[in-house]
Parts: structure tokens; C-alpha cells; sequence
């Protein structure tokens, strides 16, 4: 057992030797081999829950960086060191006398977000986020080897408990799959999207799968057929090119189909062409790449809304293509991807890639860079001025991660890059905080136009000013960039600052004209007589006249007020006078504040007896038996239950991994759940009787709501009924897409 164990272990370090040897970098052997050795020591005798020896998960991840991510032999070594520190007895001060002071930077600055971005201490994840933004500002090759870390313990996941797969799936698809994004690693983005959708949805995942298995041949055809003129087409240009075909990631099919609400076979771009082709020398690369369009679209009628050039404005995270969609021969609009060998790359491996044609000398002034200091310099504004709340805080640095991008003009012709939505006010803080603090108002495109407004790719821009105008608490409800929401976020609590002393002193001054002396138990009588729990609170109501002075302050200081238990009611509550009823349920928030043991290995059968429920379905998703589902437990104890696709509850994820378990329905039919089913098609008459006839009289649903909208013969509809399960549902379904004239049926999920 042990000769096949370190058989395994050597062909692993073999096959990394080997990856590497095929590298354009440096060859650095003697350090690989010698950290390889250093980490086989360290690790000895320790074993992955899978049972296979711990060597082989840094062994992974050194190849991960190597082959996939493009990177050399610091990064290498690195991985292969990345547990050390946190696992055994050597110091980052060990790693840097053995391997010198950047790798045993890297290492350190890799120990330190071990923990997990999401710890179970609120403070503590906010603490993780900020350690790793600030190690990747330092040096990149940190966070580009936690995401190898990341990707590899994704493939590796089956070894774990459910529950603990929920949780770190979730915050893979919150966090590490939008920085390999940002970073410019499509192929290892789409994998971890991929690989966190199979864990939680393993049905969707295989029937997904099992339709692109089933149309292969299909595609095939479709791609042979399209790909054989155009190569007839670049030949005669004199090209050196490959075609190749993409087929979108499973988790973007289902992504597609859930937002756009169709069915698989409703998905028209499945798959795209792609050209990488080989510059010619002497000859603008742009150039090129519109001549090769100029071939595409010559041959097939092209969609002129769907053309993107990322060429001339390349993304956040660098890429570079030209984005067409044609009609091909088949009658299928097909998207053509259209890049150069070193855009290709790029858009594969990121930064990594960007790092190897730099340092040849190839790509100087290739826009990336800029691009990449532009988005490091945005995190650091953040940094300087983040969140009082550490889950705010998290949020502001997950907008900057993904989602589509804008290119909006200054008055000058300046071009800047924002996310999607982005409003005018998010421009002006885009500029300067200065002009984001005066800003009242906007001209796009030469128009007036509030604070409030979206801007579009192309607009041009121009920030109006005031003197007197100061951030308000409302902007915070449209403002979407990171840098807008944090300098807001900062003013507002610099101001409530200064209310606070303004309230303090108000308060001191009514105190003295009557004689008594402020001190701690003469405000936390005050705070408990106006109903709140901090000071803070009290006297900002104070400052800003929410709440008035008092005339008589010794008959509130004679008066008996509650204890710290019912203030905390009352915050709780929200209520100043709470009735017997109200102060009965805030005594079981109070006391029940506390997080209950969890048997996190148990699966929770979801259960109803005498119609009594042992859980707690919700509102965000509406599951129903048969549904996907986690369970996550309360303060109180209760189970809650939400889909494994439910958005909103992806917040529980990564923020409570310890509250949550897996769970399992019984059966149900005793209790009724929700359900809205959408309906579309060719209106007729007695088309609504026959919808009702299959609720009411073939399932005996119990229909709760219906609305029908009729336009130019087409109609659309929703129907809320009450059923058991999944079942349930998918036969009623079934039986109205049977009715004459209904074309499409599909359950809402919420």
C-alpha cells in the first residue's frame, strides 16, 4: 500500500516537472525539487479525507498554476508550500531562510486567508476579505494560487459532507468564480461555476449534460457545415488560423434558461465559433481581425445589434475579441468569436499570460495593465474607507467583481469603464470623491438628467455641481460601484459623528439647567426611558429632532424604568410601549439569541404530522417538496428551507456555513404549497374555460389567482395554485401543454 502510495506521489511530481519543462519560462528545477521535497517532509503521514496522501492536494495545485494559469517556477513553489505554515510546525520565517523573502511573502500572505474567506465570526470575514484584497494589491500570484487552491479543492468535493459542500460551493460562486473573472481566467471561472451547480443541482447538471451529449452530433454537423466555406475564405486571405467550436458551460446554459424562463432547446447560442488566428507581421493586429469579420460576414448575413468590439475597448480584466453573430447556413444564428493567438491567450489564462508577452517585450503597452491597476487601485479606495458593517463591506467588493461592463465618455473624450447600471452619480465619484460629494445633477448626451440616471455604453457625460450639496442616505439606493457606496457610507457616518456631539452636548446643557450631573447611568436612564439600546442612537434622535428634549429631566430619572432585558425588547420589537403579547415574543428573541449545537452530519427529513411542519418553507424561492433544498437553522432553532438555487439565500452560504445541513422531503400531501406556473401561446376563444377545466376538474387543484393578457393574438399568462410537490406540478404542466394553442408552460419560482 505504501510502495503504490508514493508511486501515485511521484507521478504526480513528474507530471508537474513535465508541465513545466514545457513552459517558455526559466528553468528552475533545483528550487521546485527542493520545495517539493521540504512539503513531502512536512506532510508526512497526514491524509485528505478522500484517504490519498495530503502531498498530492499541493502537488495539484502547483500543476493547476503551471499548466492552467501559465505561471513559473515562484509560483510553483508557492503551491507546493501554501499549507505548510498553517499545517505543521515551520514559520513563515522557515520559508523565507529556506526559499528567500517573495516566495515566503507569498506563502504568508497565503497562510493568512487560509481560514476561508467566510469565517463564522462576522468581524472575522470582514477582517479575511480585507487581508486577502491587500496581499493580492501586494502581489497577485497570492490570490491567483488561492484560486488554484480553490479550483482544485472544487474538483475534490465529493469527499465531504453535504452540508459542508453547500457551504463552500456557495461561496465559491459569491466569491472565487467572480475573481477568476475579474482576473481574466474564463476557462477556470466557467469550471468553478460548473463545478458549484453540480453539487447543488446534480439533477439539473446531468439532465443538462445529458442534452449536450445527445445534440453533439447535431452541433457537429451545424459547425462543419458553417466552418468549411470560411475556411475556403481565410486560406485565400492567406491566414494561418485555427477554427475551433465553444460550447457554452452547463451553469450558463441553466443560468440562461432560468432567467430567460425556456427550455433547453430554446437556447440558440449553445455553442460559438471561434477564429484564433496567427497576425501577420507589419500589419496592424485590429486591422486583421476587421478584415476577418469582413470574410465572416461576406459569407453569412451578420445581426448588426449583436456585434461587440473588444478590441478597441478591451474588458476590465483585458480581454480582447471581436463578437459577431451571424445567420449560418443551417439557419441558426451563430456567435463568432474572432481573436489573435496572444488575445486567445490572454482571455484563457488572464493576467498570467499578460505577465509572459510583457516581459518579451511583446505586449508593453497592451491595455491590461492599465486596466488591472485602474481595478487594484478602486479596491484600495475601498480599503481606505470601508463599511462599519463587515457584510455590507462585503457586498460593496462583490459589485467590483463581476457582472457586464460600460464605456461612457467624459466631456473631453476620456473613456471610462463602469459596471453595468451605473448612474450618473456613480461617474462623477468615478472622477473624483469631491465631484461625487457636489454633485445635483448630470447632462448625458448634451440632456439634463437627475443623479438617478442609468448610464448606457457610449454616453457622454458632464457632472453639475454645487457648493452647497452634501452626500444624502437615499443615494445609497442607486448608487452600484464600490467606490460611490464606500465614500457615501464614509461621509454619512463622519456626519452622524458630528450629530452625535451636537446631541451629546444638547443634551449636557438641558442636564445642567436643572442641576444634575451627565455621567453614564443618567443617559442609560434617558436611553431606557425613550426606548433605545445605545447611546449613539439616542442622542443623534436628539440632534436631528426626532425625539424632543425633556422639560422636567428629574421626573424621568424618579420614574422606575425597565431593565437592559426589555430595552433590548424594545430595539428588538421596534416598539416603545409594547403590549403583553408583544413583550412575551421579544422575551423569546432575546433569550433564544443563541446559536443551537448542530448534528451537521445528520440529513433532516422535512416532515408533517397532524398537519404540524418541522420547518419553515420561504417566501425568497418557495420550495416545494421535490425541490432541491438546504436547510439553515435559525436563532430560534427553527429550520429554514430554501432552494439550492435560491439567489437571496446564497447570502447563507457564505456567510453561516455552521447553521447549515442538508435535508430531505418526506412524503406530503397533507399540507398544500404554493405554486405559479406561466403559460404562453395563440389566443382563441374558450382558450380560458379549457386552462380552468384541467386545473379545477382533471387535478382538482385548488387555483388561487389567474391573470391572462391577450396582444395581437398572442398571449401570456400566470396561474397561482396551491399543490402538493414537484409532481404535482410537473403533470399539471404537462396537461396544459396539451390544451390547443398553448406553446410554452414553465413554473415560476417565486
Amino acid at each position: 500500500m505504501k510502495e503504490l502510495e508514493d508511486e501515485k506521489v511521484q507521478k504526480a511530481y513528474e507530471n508537474l516537472l513535465d508541465s513545466y519543462d514545457r513552459s517558455n519560462h526559466r528553468k528552475k528545477f533545483e528550487i521546485i525539487n527542493k520545495a517539493f521535497k521540504f512539503a513531502e517532509q512536512a506532510h508526512k503521514g497526514v491524509k485528505r479525507r478522500s484517504g490519498e496522501p495530503y502531498i498530492m492536494h499541493p502537488l495539484a495545485v502547483a500543476l493547476i498554476v503551471c499548466e492552467e494559469m501559465g505561471l513559473g517556477s515562484t509560483s510553483i513553489v508557492a503551491a507546493l508550500l501554501h499549507d505548510v505554515v498553517e499545517d505543521t510546525d515551520y514559520s513563515v520565517d522557515d520559508i523565507k531562510n529556506l526559499f528567500g523573502e517573495k516566495i515566503g511573502q507569498i506563502v504568508d500572505g497565503l497562510t493568512k486567508i487560509s481560514g476561508g474567506i467566510f469565517a463564522e465570526a462576522v468581524s472575522t470575514q470582514a477582517e479575511n476579505m480585507r487581508k486577502l484584497l491587500l496581499t493580492m494589491s501586494e502581489d497577485i500570484r497570492v490570490i491567483l494560487v488561492k484560486i488554484a487552491d480553490r479550483l482544485h479543492n472544487m474538483r475534490t468535493l465529493g469527499a465531504l459532507l453535504p452540508a459542508k459542500q453547500y457551504k463552500i460551493a456557495g461561496e465559491t460562486m459569491f466569491l472565487y468564480a467572480p475573481l477568476a473573472h475579474r482576473l481574466g481566467l474564463f476557462s477556470i471561472k466557467s469550471e468553478l461555476e460548473d463545478l458549484s451547480f453540480k453539487y447543488e443541482h446534480p439533477d439539473e447538471y446531468k439532465q443538462i449534460e445529458q442534452k449536450l451529449m445527445a445534440t453533439k452530433a447535431n452541433r457537429q454537423m451545424i459547425y462543419e457545415h458553417f466552418a468549411a466555406p470560411l475556411a475556403e475564405q481565410l486560406d485565400q486571405l492567406g491566414y494561418k488560423y485555427k477554427i475551433q467550436e465553444r460550447v457554452k458551460s452547463i451553469y450558463s446554459i441553466w443560468n440562461k434558461m432560468k432567467v430567460k424562463n425556456v427550455v433547453f432547446e430554446d437556447i440558440y447560442d449553445i455553442f460559438a465559433v471561434r477564429i484564433v488566428f496567427e497576425p501577420k507581421p507589419d500589419i496592424d493586429v485590429k486591422k486583421q481581425a476587421w478584415e476577418i469579420y469582413s470574410a465572416v460576414t461576406d459569407l453569412y448575413k451578420p445581426r448588426p445589434e449583436r456585434l461587440r468590439d473588444w478590441i478597441s475597448h478591451p474588458k476590465a480584466n483585458g480581454y480582447q475579441a471581436l463578437h459577431a453573430t451571424v445567420m449560418g447556413p443551417d439557419g441558426q444564428w451563430i456567435e463568432v468569436q474572432i481573436r489573435s493567438i496572444q488575445m486567445d491567450e490572454i482571455a484563457e489564462k488572464g493576467l498570467a499570460a499578460h505577465w509572459k508577452y510583457k516581459h518579451d517585450g511583446i505586449g508593453e503597452n497592451f491595455p491590461e495593465s492599465n486596466e488591472l491597476e485602474h481595478w487594484l487601485q478602486r479596491i484600495q479606495d475601498i480599503l481606505e474607507a470601508p463599511s462599519p458593517n463587515a457584510m455590507d463591506f462585503l457586498d460593496t467588493i462583490k459589485l467590483n467583481l463581476y457582472g457586464a461592463e460600460i464605456f461612457v465618455f467624459t466631456p473631453k473624450g476620456e473613456i471610462k469603464t463602469l459596471p453595468q447600471n451605473a448612474t450618473a452619480l456613480d461617474f462623477a465619484y468615478e472622477i473624483h470623491s469631491n465631484l461625487g460629494d457636489k454633485c445635483i445633477g448630470a447632462k448625458v448626451n448634451h440632456r439634463l438628467v437627475p443623479l438617478s440616471h442609468k448610464l448606457s455604453s457610449g454616453d457622454q457625460v458632464e457632472i453639475l455641481t454645487s457648493r452647497s450639496q452634501s452626500p444624502k442616505e437615499e443615494w445609497l439606493l442607486f448608487v452600484t460601484t464600490a467606490k460611490a457606496k464606500t465614500k457615501i457610507e464614509s461621509y454619512l457616518k463622519k456626519q452622524r459623528k458630528a450629530k452625535v456631539r451636537e446631541g451629546e452636548k444638547m443634551l449636557k446643557d438641558a442636564l445642567q439647567k436643572a442641576g444634575i450631573e451627565m455621567n453614564i447611568q443618567v443617559v442609560d436612564k434617558f436611553c431606557a426611558f425613550y426606548g433605545y439600546a445605545k447611546k449613539e442612537d439616542l442622542l443623534y434622535a436628539f440632534a436631528v429632532k426626532k425625539i424632543d428634549l425633556p422639560e422636567n429631566p428629574q421626573k424621568i430619572l424618579r420614574e422606575k424604568t425597565e431593565n437592559i432585558f426589555v430595552r433590548y425588547m424594545k430595539q428588538a420589537l421596534n416598539v416603545v410601549n409594547p403590549s403583553k403579547e408583544e413583550s412575551a415574543k421579544a422575551a423569546d428573541i432575546v433569550s433564544s439569541a443563541y446559536i443551537p449545537e448542530i448534528d451537521r452530519k445528520k440529513t433532516y427529513i422535512l416532515q408533517e404530522e397532524d398537519f404540524q411542519k418541522n420547518f419553515m418553507t420561504q417566501p425568497c424561492c418557495n420550495p416545494i417538496p421535490g425541490d432541491d433544498v438546504f436547510g439553515f437553522i435559525r436563532d430560534d432553532g427553527r429550520l429554514e428551507v430554501h432552494k439550492l438555487s435560491c439567489q437571496p439565500a446564497l447570502t447563507l452560504k457564505t456567510r453561516f456555513g455552521n447553521r447549515l445541513v442538508s435535508c430531505e422531503w418526506a412524503g406530503h400531501k397533507t399540507f398544500s404549497f404554493p405554486g405559479i406556473i406561466e403559460v404562453k401561446g395563440i389566443d382563441r376563444i374558450g382558450l380560458l374555460k379549457d386552462i380552468t377545466e384541467v386545473i379545477s376538474d382533471d387535478f382538482s387543484v385548488n387555483m388561487h389567482k389567474l391573470t391572462l393578457e391577450s396582444n395581437d393574438g398572442l398571449f401570456e399568462g400566470r396561474i397561482e395554485v396551491f399543490i402538493h410537490d414537484v409532481d404535482d406540478i410537473n403533470q399539471l404542466s404537462s396537461r396544459l401543454q396539451k390544451i390547443k394553442g398553448i406553446k410554452s408552460v414553465s413554473r415560476i419560482e417565486k
